[in-house]
């Protein structure tokens, strides 16, 4: 029989404002600054990034 062990750290209040400030800019940056980027430099990033990881693409 499986059993699974459940463990939790329990987190300051500046902590948790911390990572909220945190995934607040992350998500901005996902917003404005990938949902209004030109396409094309969306596609040349992806598309680096492919070669960078050895990926091929063509």
């Amino acid at each position: 029989m499986a059993t699974t062990t459940v463990s939790s750290v329990p987190l300051s209040l500046s902590d948790r404002i911390t990572t909220a400030i945190l995934a607040l800019l992350i998500g901005g940056f996902l917003v404005f600054g990938v949902g209004l980027a030109n396409s094309a430099v969306l596609h040349d990033t992806a598309h680096d990034v492919r070669h960078s990881y050895g990926f091929p693409c063509h």
